[in-house]
């Protein structure tokens, strides 16, 4: 084999390039060099002579063998025939482990005319030999790469190919890797800013547009397993999207009218926050804030609007219904403590969907990557 000229994924066929080098004892050709000024070899165009029939049982191409080729013949009847051939063989591809993928085709040599019992085929040389010389003819560079050459029965070979993967990890794998990178970083942009999500619906839309473009570098036919891959992360990314609206659309309904806090969620929330200011003793001495996950919202009172919500009452008694007024401002710290409450709720939830993210896309990429080395 000189060449592998085309692997054809969707047809199931593979195009190659083959030296037939024929080896037969011919009975009736025979003459002493002696008698013939020292003779032994001898040239002579192909159709002079009988010539095997063979051909390949694999073919789904007509033979386009240049006519007008030359044999050599020695003073014993000992023939050689050098066939080059341009081949199409039907190949069963398994493409599941593409780009990183090997094929093994099949090519089965065999006689129109004659049985067993007529012409008996086998391997003049070892397959060894047969690998080397096929090595030293092969020049293409292309996308396909000939490991070697093994022999299954006298007249079968097998044939084993390996894709050269690197165009495919350059512009497939690696942009997609960036993406999804990225994708993962937005979750530092701020929940209450409202810019994760519209970066994180660009960022979907470019991932959209990449599989588009990229489409026809993949094979036509079967799921490999970098179509998975490539579902999973725009799977991971719808996801992470629609966290980011639904943590957007939460922390507006808690900042407007809050609901009211079960308690076993108040009390987780408690432990939880708890458990985050031992952790951040050394900053909260820095910054001295109300709290560590404190933010400023639309409708959320700062603590100077709440010191002063605070101080009202005692003004009011001055000028007005005391009771009414201390019921007002209890009411207005109460529903303040509730909407901060479900702000820090809402921030942890994000942390931990975040984590599970994580999580989640490194175990499909470990499982990939596992599944195309197995």
């Amino acid at each position: 084999m000189s060449s592998i000229l085309d692997v054809d994924e969707q047809l199931q066929l593979l195009t190659s390039f083959l030296w037939l080098d024929m080896v037969w004892d011919n009975d009736f050709i025979s003459w002493n060099p002696e008698e013939c000024g020292g003779i032994q070899r001898i040239s002579m165009t192909a159709q002079n002579l009988w010539l095997p029939d063979i051909f390949i049982i694999e073919s789904v191409d007509v033979d386009q063998t240049p006519t007008g080729l030359t044999v050599y013949v020695s003073n014993e009847g000992h023939i050689k025939y050098k066939k080059p051939m341009r081949v199409t063989t039907i190949c069963n591809l398994d493409i599941f482990r593409f780009p990183f993928d090997q094929q093994n085709c099949t090519l089965t040599f065999s006689s129109f005319l004659y049985t067993v019992d007529d012409m008996l085929l086998g391997m003049e040389k070892e397959v060894w030999e047969i690998v080397d010389t096929s090595r030293n003819l092969t020049r293409t560079q292309g996308e396909w790469e000939l490991l070697g050459i093994s022999k299954a029965t006298p007249k079968m070979a097998r044939v084993a190919i390996k894709r050269r993967p690197g165009l495919y990890v350059i512009n497939l794998l690696v942009p997609s890797g960036f993406l999804m990178v990225i994708d993962a970083l937005s979750f530092l942009l701020p929940a209450e800013s409202g810019n994760r999500a519209p970066f994180k619906m660009t960022l979907l839309l470019g991932y959209t547009v990449f599989l588009l473009m990229m489409n026809d570098l993949l094979p036509a036919s079967g799921i490999p397993l970098i179509s998975v891959y490539f579902a999973l992360c725009l799977t991971l990314m719808v996801t992470s999207l629609l966290e980011s609206v639904l943590l957007t659309y939460f922390l507006h309904m808690v900042t407007t009218q809050p609901p009211p806090m079960p308690s076993w969620l108040h009390s987780l929330m408690l432990r939880y926050i708890k458990a985050t200011e031992c952790c951040n003793k050394r900053s909260l001495k820095e910054n001295r804030g109300p709290g560590p996950n404190s933010i400023h919202l639309p409708g959320l009172k700062d603590p100077v609007a709440m010191a002063r919500w605070e101080t009202g009452p005692a003004k009011a008694e001055l000028n007005g219904d005391p009771q009414s007024t201390w019921a007002e401002s209890e009411q207005q710290i109460q529903r303040n403590r509730t909407m901060d409450m479900w702000v820090k709720f809402s921030l942890a939830l994000d942390t931990l969907l975040f984590r599970l993210y994580l999580l989640f896309m490194s175990t499909a990429l470990i499982t990939v990557i596992v599944l195309w080395r197995s």
